[in-house]
C-alpha cells in the first residue's frame, strides 16, 4: 500500500508533465520547447533518486528498515501535496518553474529511499520457495499507482480545458495528502524484517555499507545498473512520453493513451504474481529475459500502432507493451536486486543499483525520444533506441548469478 502511494506521487508528476505543465509552467516557451522543458523536469528526480538510495539505504541497513519506510513517504507526500499548491509562471514569473523543479528533486530523494526499503521488507520476511511471488506485492505499487494517477488525471481531464488547467489538475496532487496518512498509520505498525532483526541482535551491522557493496558486490552492482535498460526505458516511453507523442505529435485525442495506460495498468495487478509465481519455478533470469526480449521485438510494432491513428490501436499497443514487456521484468525487480545481496548491506546494494539504472535508463528516456522524433520526423528512431537498450539488458541477465533456489545470507 506504501509503495503504491510512492508510485502514485511519482506517476502523477509524469502524466502532469506530459500534459498540463507545458502549459501551465513552460507555456511562454512554444508548443515543442515546452514539452521537451517540461519532460526534462520529470527527468530530474532520476538524478536525485540515487542520493535517496543512498542516505536511506545508509540509515536502513544501520539503524532501521522500518524508520526509512517512515521518513521516504513523508518526503513524497509532502512533495506532491505542495505541488498542487503551486503558483503558475503566468502569476509569478519563473519562480514557478524553479518550486517545480525543487519539488520534483525532493520526490526523486523519497523514491530513491523508498523502493529498496519495501523490497526488502517483504523478500527478508518470506519463505524461501515463495520469495518471487511474495516480493511482486511491493511491485505491484507500480502499476497501482500508475492506475490511480492516470485515472484521476483522465476524470479531470474531461473538464473543459480551461477548467484542467487552472484548478482541475491540482486536485489529483492535493489527494495525495489523504493517501499518506492512510500509509503512515499502515507503516508506523509494521514490524522489523526477521532477517535484519537477527542482524540487529549480533550487532553485525555496517559502519559504511556503501564501502562495502563497493568492496564485495562491484560485479553485481554493475549488471544491475543495466539489466533493466529497456524495461525502464520501455516504461517510460509506454507511460509518459506516448501520452505527449499521441496528443502533440499525432494530433489524437490524449484520452485515447490514457485508455491504454488504465487498462494496462489494471492487467498488471493480474499478470504480475503469476510472472513471479513462476520464476519461483523455473529461475528469475528465464522470466526477465522474456519480457526484455518482447521489448525489443515489439518496439519497432508499437510505435506503427500509435502512428496508425486508430483509436483501438493505440491503446492496444500500450497494453501489450506493459503487459507482456514491462509485467514480467518490473515482477521481478524487488526479488532480483535483494537476493543479489547479503543482509548485512542489502538496503544500501539494491537501493543504489537500481536508482542508479533509474540515471542510465529512466531519465533520459522521454527527453531522448521526444529529441529523437523532432529530429527525424519519424519514429523508428525511438525504436532502435529501444532495441539497443534490450541487447545491453540480456546480456547483463546472462551475466547474472540465479538466485532462485538460494538461501538469504547474513554477510
Amino acid at each position: 500500500a506504501g509503495t503504491a502511494i510512492e508510485w502514485y506521487d511519482y506517476f502523477l508528476y509524469g502524466s502532469a508533465a506530459a500534459l498540463v505543465f507545458p502549459k501551465v509552467f513552460f507555456d511562454d516557451l512554444g508548443t515543442t520547447a515546452g514539452t521537451l522543458t517540461s519532460l526534462a523536469t520529470f527527468g530530474v528526480a532520476f538524478f536525485f533518486r540515487p542520493l535517496g538510495g543512498l542516505v536511506f539505504g545508509h540509515f536502513g541497513d544501520r539503524l532501521s528498515r522500518k524508520q526509512a519506510l517512515v521518513t521516504t513517504l513523508l518526503i513524497m507526500g509532502l512533495s506532491t501535496f505542495a505541488i498542487g499548491l503551486l503558483p503558475t509562471v503566468g502569476q509569478v514569473g519563473v519562480l514557478a518553474p524553479v518550486l517545480l523543479i525543487l519539488l520534483r528533486m525532493f520526490q526523486g530523494i523519497g523514491l530513491g529511499g523508498e523502493w529498496g526499503g519495501a523490497a526488502l521488507l517483504i523478500v527478508e520476511s518470506a519463505p524461501a520457495e515463495r520469495r518471487g511471488l511474495y516480493a511482486s506485492a511491493c511491485q505491484l505499487g507500480v502499476p497501482a499507482g500508475q492506475l490511480a494517477s492516470a485515472g484521476l488525471v483522465t476524470l479531470f481531464s474531461l473538464l473543459p480545458e480551461d477548467q484542467f488547467l487552472s484548478w482541475g489538475w491540482r486536485i489529483p496532487f492535493l489527494f495525495s495528502a489523504v493517501l499518506v496518512t492512510f500509509g503512515l498509520y499502515l507503516r508506523t505498525r509494521l514490524p522489523e524484517p526477521p532477517e535484519f532483526q537477527a542482524l540487529k541482535d549480533a550487532q553485525q551491522r555496517p559502519k559504511l555499507p556503501i564501502a562495502e557493496v563497493l568492496r564485495h558486490a562491484k560485479k553485481p552492482t554493475v549488471l544491475l545498473i543495466f539489466v533493466q535498460a529497456a524495461a525502464t526505458i520501455g516504461y517510460y516511453l509506454f507511460t509518459v512520453y506516448s501520452l505527449s507523442y499521441v496528443e502533440s505529435d499525432l494530433g489524437k485525442p490524449k484520452s485515447w493513451a490514457l485508455t491504454g495506460v488504465l487498462v494496462g495498468a489494471a492487467l498488471l495487478l493480474v499478470a504480475m504474481p503469476l510472472y513471479a509465481a513462476l520464476s519461483d519455478r523455473i529461475g528469475r533470469r528465464p522470466v526477465y529475459f522474456g519480457g526484455t526480449l518482447f521489448i525489443a521485438v515489439f518496439a519497432i510494432p508499437f510505435f506503427w500502432m500509435l502512428d496508425t491513428g486508430n483509436r483501438y490501436l493505440i491503446p492496444l499497443a500500450i497494453i501489450l507493451a506493459l503487459v507482456f514487456g514491462y509485467g514480467p521484468t518490473g515482477a521481478l525487480n524487488s526479488v532480483l536486486y535483494a537476493e543479489q545481496y547479503p543482509t548485512r548491506y542489502r538496503y544500501t546494494g539494491a537501493s543504489v543499483s537500481y536508482q542508479m539504472s533509474s540515471v542510465v535508463a529512466g531519465a533520459p528516456a522521454p527527453l531522448v525520444a521526444a529529441a529523437l522524433v523532432s529530429a527525424t520526423g519519424s519514429s523508428l528512431a525511438v525504436s532502435w533506441y529501444v532495441i539497443g537498450a534490450a541487447v545491453v539488458s540480456l546480456i547483463c541477465i546472462a551475466a547474472l548469478t540465479e538466485t532462485h533456489r538460494t538461501q538469504l545470507t547474513m554477510e
